[in-house]
């Protein structure tokens, strides 16, 4: 099947000639490259005319004519659109951008990522409304007929109770510190009875109101309790109704409901981002409108991608109830990743695909799936290999987030200056959805720079992340003599001033021609050793800060008893034994510094120490210590370490069972002969000697 470009100069306000649109096109590898100057309009017949095959169309703007056009033609097999106008056509540099037009128009052309995971939800619309009575209930009847509605009015001091609804269209109770766990189709929120009186069974006949003689039920059908004399005329009044009862108050009520909407001012959830089918407006009237408009349209099942994918095996979180890397947990912003013993456990349902605990997770457990790692490599390898095909120099790739950051990036050309002609904006999923691998591959495949651009939406956390993981790219870069060439995090205030992309930096001399994989160890291995060889001070050793998720250890051999129980805590099999002897062995290139081998040593034995190691023997195992290996006294079998067995023996020496020589004696023996020797005939065996 062929692929096709189909180009637009919007009435001809980009000064790219047909010729250098066509030459773009077919340095990023287009078979038919078709120009126009207004294909949304008077070329609009032509368009329908030319199209065919795999079709890349760049204009987003009236991407739902175009696809309409298209959909009635059988010639045609997939259309994508892609823009470049507000990223490259708009801009002061304008002219000068044929480059990066043909790194645009070349990865608008790659195919789509295989398809991940998805995440389920599913809902029948069973909508929670908490606030005030006579607010909640406004809006209760503004979503009633659209979905199954319930109310919890909630009531705190000051609260002009309001009025209950002439009808019973929907249920309504009253609570008070309310909670609220889940996400869409299973929220489960658990409140405390405010009030003696329950709405789900009160008829609404008044007799309580009527009977009251302090006047402290109202039209709402509650009591106020601060009026209350306790004469309790009200539960006479009520009779078998049963409605009334002093004794409910502050009793613990729940139920399940698949979309709550909060009207109230206090957050049933305090993370940065809260799940989906959560809606807190506040008093904005907009607000409240695009989310009674959202709800109505959150019936049925729902789909979204899984955005990660787990491999326990190797995640550092935890062993032997030891607390290992917790950078994934503390980093995500929805809450949906918890500890779970040695492990994690990640709810999809509450992921929102940021990728930051992918980003920060060392040894790769945790991975990116939309798109993997692979994908998105092939992309920026693309991307960069026809920007310097078709003479461009000095890349700076631009990482954004779809939406926000790409708005932004809109604004910037309709108000400013557009990008600089050597910028090549890249669109993620989100903007921490990419870290070292990402960027260090980029800048082995030839980019000067690697921007990630944050826009105010980006949580604080994220922000905390993305600076650290720049911090220790850049140290590498700057090691290794890439003078100017480093990953930049820019505010998306940034972007209308020149000067954040006026640093031109020292690249590779040769732009790397391996693929990036989606074991993120293994690419930063291959990424590594390109950088180091291309190198204008190819140092073999890179001095890290505390934190960073590469580095080596030392062992005190004076304290260390070859106990072995770090190699057995290393998720990483960084440290190992050698099954010919007794020593410890370490590969520096497996270890992520989690620090479990560390927490574990019962000696205190071990230091981490922070690094990158680009020499080839850091793939190789180095000895740390090496023991004397003790024999039985007995029968000559090897018994352990020499130094671990008497470092035992002195502490079990004032111990009352291993007071007498032989019990002592029995320590230097192996299991077998410790029986042997208790059964021998030169003592035979007394009930008495057994522990107790």
């Amino acid at each position: 099947m062929t692929r096709n470009a189909y180009l637009c100069s919007c009435n001809r306000t980009m000064p790219f000639a047909a010729t250098a649109l066509t030459e773009a096109a077919r340095a990023a590898g287009a078979d038919r490259v078709e120009t126009f100057e207004a294909m949304c309009q008077h070329q609009l017949e032509r368009f329908g005319a030319v199209l065919e095959g795999d079709a890349v169309v760049a204009c987003t703007q009236e991407a739902r004519l175009l696809t309409e056009v298209a959909a009635d033609l059988p010639k045609v097999s997939t259309v994508r659109f892609f823009n470049i106008r507000e990223t490259a056509g708009w801009a002061t540099e304008a002219p000068f951008a044929t480059p990066k037009l043909a790194a645009l128009i070349a990865s608008a052309m790659l195919p789509d990522a295989e398809p991940t995971t998805q995440v389920s939800y599913k809902s029948a619309g069973q909508t929670l409304i908490i606030g005030a009575l006579a607010d909640a209930v406004a809006v209760a009847n503004l979503l009633k007929g659209s979905v199954s509605v319930s109310v919890l009015a909630t009531t705190t001091e000051g609260d002009t109770a309001g009025e209950l609804p002439a009808t019973r269209d929907f249920a309504v109770v009253t609570g008070s510190k309310v909670r609220a766990t889940g996400w869409l189709g299973a929220f489960d929120v658990q409140w405390q009875q405010a009030n003696p009186i329950d709405l789900d069974a009160c008829t609404r006949c008044g007799a309580c109101v009527k009977a009251c003689p302090e006047q402290a039920v109202d039209a709402s059908f509650q009591v106020d309790l601060q009026k209350c004399k306790s004469h309790r005329a009200c539960v006479a009044a009520c009779g078998e109704i049963g409605a009334i009862d002093f004794s409910r108050i502050e009793a613990e009520r729940s139920g399940r409901f698949d979309i709550v909407l909060n009207l109230t001012a206090q957050p049933l959830f305090t993370q940065h981002q809260p799940p989906q089918g959560y809606f807190q407006p506040g008093d904005d009237a907009m607000a409240r409108l695009r989310a009674i408009t959202e709800i109505v349209a959150l019936t049925g099942e729902f789909e979204k991608p899984k955005f990660f994918d787990y491999r326990p095996r190797i995640c550092a979180h935890g062993r032997n109830r030891k607390s290992g890397c917790t950078q994934c947990v503390d980093v995500c912003s929805t809450r949906a990743i918890a500890s779970r013993g040695d492990q994690i456990e990640v709810s999809p349902q509450l992921c929102m695909g940021c990728g930051a605990c992918t980003t920060v997770c060392p040894s790769g457990a945790l991975s990116y799936t939309v798109p993997r790692v692979a994908d998105l490599g092939a992309q920026i390898k693309t991307v960069l290999r026809t920007y310097h095909r078709a003479g461009g120099k000095d890349a700076i790739l631009l990482l954004h987030d779809g939406e926000q950051g790409a708005a932004a990036i809109a604004a910037l050309a309709r108000h400013g200056e557009g990008l600089p002609a050597r910028c090549i904006p890249l669109a993620l999923h989100h903007a921490a959805a990419a870290g070292l691998d990402a960027w260090l591959g980029a800048v082995a495949y030839g980019a000067t720079e690697v921007a990630v651009l944050v826009t105010p939406s980006v949580a604080p956390e994220y922000l905390i992340t993305l600076n650290a993981q720049a911090a220790v790219a850049n140290r590498i870069l700057a090691a290794l003599g890439y003078q100017g060439a480093r990953v930049r995090i820019v505010d998306e205030r940034e972007l209308a001033f020149p000067a954040w992309a006026e640093t031109r930096g020292l690249g590779v001399r040769v732009a790397a021609g391996f693929n990036l994989s989606n074991d993120k160890r293994g690419t930063l291995d291959a990424v590594f050793a390109h950088l180091h060889e291309h190198a204008p001070t190819p140092v073999p050793l890179i001095a890290l800060d505390a934190g960073a998720p590469f580095g080596a250890i030392t062992v005190d051999a004076d304290r260390c008893t070859m106990c072995l129980a770090c190699a057995g805590s290393c998720p990483e099999g960084a440290l190992a034994d050698n099954p010919e002897k007794l020593e410890l062995r370490f590969v520096e290139s497996k270890c992520v510094q989690c620090g479990l081998c560390q927490k574990t040593c019962p000696e205190r034995a071990i230091t981490l120490v922070p690094r990158l190691n680009l020499v080839a023997e850091a793939k190789k195992p180095v000895v740390l210590n090496a023991a004397e290996i003790l024999n039985c006294t007995r029968c000559s079998k090897p018994l352990g370490a020499k130094k671990m067995i008497e470092n035992m023996a002195g502490k079990l020496a004032s111990h009352s069972m291993f007071a007498d020589e032989r019990s002592n004696a029995r320590i230097f023996m192996c299991a077998d002969c410790r029986v042997a020797d208790l059964y021998s005939e030169e003592k035979p065996l007394d009930i008495r000697d057994l522990p107790r």
